[in-house]
């Protein structure tokens, strides 16, 4: 019995020393690789953002106020005193003015 017994503990010793060195070299493993995974993840994660960034559309410009109706027509008015505009054009362009 005794042989037996002495057979029995260096098995459960070799194969506890297995599972010690097994889980060590798993841990250096998965630690290592989880480095690389983060930089990998990071990398993506920065090219996916800068194509986001330029498929974003841009603003769009300022609106423009409305030109005043009151000053177009103060406008013309001294074009057609200093003779740029004649009669005719200032009612034309005075209508054009007014319908919109």
């Amino acid at each position: 019995m005794p042989g037996l017994l002495r057979g029995v503990a260096r098995t459960a010793v070799v194969a506890g020393t297995a599972t010690a060195v097994s889980g060590r070299v798993q841990r250096r493993q998965a630690e290592k690789f989880a480095g690389r995974d983060a930089g990998i993840a990071a990398e993506r994660q920065q090219a996916y953002d800068e194509q986001v960034d330029e498929q974003a559309p841009s603003p769009p410009p300022p609106a423009q106020p409305a030109p005043d109706p009151i000053q177009q027509l103060k406008d013309l008015a001294a074009l057609r005193d200093q003779g740029v505009l004649t009669d005719e054009e200032f009612a034309q362009q005075k209508a054009r003015v007014l319908a919109t």
